[in-house]
C-alpha cells in the first residue's frame, strides 16, 4: 500500500486541477511522494472515498481541490471512522476558486511551495464544527473546518456555486454575488444563542469562523483561531443595501468588527432561529435552511500547515 492518499477533485477551480494535475503529480513524484490517487466524481464522492481508504488502511491524505474539497475530505474522516480521526494527517494542494482554509496557515498557491509544505510535515491539531441543518423537514449535519456563513452569505454562495457548477466561474465571482444580491436579499429576525447567552436582533448575515476568511479572501472572522476550541461569530445587524457596498472593504481587510452594526461573540454551542429560513453555506458548500446548532469538537483534526504561519496567533 501506498504511504498517501491524494483525493484530486477535478472540477475544482473551474476545472484548473483537471488542466493542471500533470504538473502537481509530476512535483510529487519529483518530491518523493509514494501515493495513489483517487478522482471525484461529482458532489460528496470525496467522503466516500476517504472513508473506504481510511478502512484500508491509508492515514495520509492530501486534498487536491478546494474548500469544498477539504470539507469533504475530513467529512470522510469523520464518516464512522475506524480509529480516531487525529490518527489521519491531513495536508492539502488548494487549487479552488475561494482557496480560504490554506490563507490562515499561510500555505503558498504555488504547487511547489505547497508540496514542499506537505514535505516538511509540520502539523498541528485544529478544531473542527458540527453544524446541524434541515434540508425541508429533515434534519442532517456536517462537519466544517473553515467557516460557516448564513443568511446573506448562503445566499451568495448558492450562487456562486451555481455558476460554479455551470462551468462559469473567476476570482471575482463570489464579489459579483455579493453585490448584485442585495437587491433580492432581505433580512430576518433572528434568535442566536451562544453558550446560553441570547441575541435577537433583525440579522443581515452571520459568520461563524474556526478560521479566518471566507468568500475568497474576506476576513469575516479576522482574530478566529483554529485551535482554541472556540467558535469565532460575526453576527451583522440589518443594514441598508449602500452600507453593505460601503463597507466591502471592511471585509477584506478585517475591520468589519468595528462596525456599530456588527457583533462578535464567542462559544462553543450555537443555535440559531429564524422568522423565515434562511440558507447555510459551510466551507463554500451550499448545504440547507435554518434552524442551525453549531457544536465545537476541539483539536480533532491533525493538520499539515506552513510552520511559518505570520499570523501572530
Amino acid at each position: 500500500m501506498k504511504e498517501w492518499l491524494v483525493v484530486v477533485n477535478p472540477n475544482a477551480g473551474i476545472g484548473k486541477v483537471s488542466r493542471d494535475w500533470g504538473r502537481i503529480s509530476g512535483l510529487l513524484d519529483s518530491h518523493g511522494f509514494d501515493y495513489q490517487a483517487v478522482f471525484t466524481e461529482g458532489p460528496a464522492h470525496a467522503i466516500d472515498l476517504v472513508a473506504d481508504h481510511i478502512k484500508e488502511g491509508f492515514r495520509k491524505i492530501i486534498a487536491v481541490g478546494g474548500d469544498g474539497t477539504m470539507n469533504e475530505v475530513v467529512n470522510g474522516i469523520f464518516n464512522k471512522p475506524v480509529l480516531p480521526t487525529t490518527d489521519i494527517t491531513v495536508g492539502m494542494i488548494s487549487v479552488g476558486t475561494g482557496n480560504d482554509w490554506v490563507r490562515t496557515y499561510n500555505i503558498p498557491m504555488d504547487y511547489e511551495k505547497a508540496i514542499g509544505v506537505l514535505k516538511r510535515g509540520y502539523t498541528m491539531y485544529q478544531d473542527a464544527g458540527i453544524v446541524r441543518f434541515y434540508n425541508s423537514t429533515v434534519q442532517t449535519m456536517r462537519y466544517f473546518v473553515n467557516m460557516a456563513g448564513l443568511g446573506f452569505d448562503g445566499l451568495v454562495a448558492q450562487k456562486t456555486n451555481a455558476d460554479k457548477a455551470r462551468g462559469k466561474g473567476n476570482p471575482l465571482l463570489y464579489l459579483k454575488h455579493l453585490i448584485g444580491s442585495l437587491f433580492s436579499y432581505k433580512s430576518c429576525t433572528a434568535t442566536v444563542t451562544v453558550d446560553g447567552q441570547v441575541v435577537r436582533d433583525k440579522i443581515f448575515s452571520i459568520s461563524i469562523g474556526i478560521g479566518q476568511y471566507n468568500g475568497g479572501g474576506m476576513q469575516q472572522a479576522p482574530d478566529a483561531k483554529p485551535d482554541d476550541g472556540l467558535f469565532d461569530l460575526t453576527l451583522i445587524k440589518d443594514l441598508s443595501k449602500w452600507s453593505v457596498i460601503a463597507s466591502v472593504r471592511r471585509l477584506y481587510d478585517g475591520s468589519i468588527k468595528k462596525h456599530k452594526r456588527v457583533k462578535t461573540l464567542l462559544g462553543k454551542n450555537i443555535r440559531i432561529d429564524c422568522e423565515a429560513p434562511i440558507l447555510l453555506e459551510a466551507d463554500g458548500e451550499s448545504l440547507g435552511h435554518s434552524p442551525f446548532e453549531f457544536e465545537m469538537v476541539p483539536r480533532s483534526v491533525k493538520v499539515i500547515v506552513n510552520e511559518d504561519r505570520g499570523d501572530g496567533w
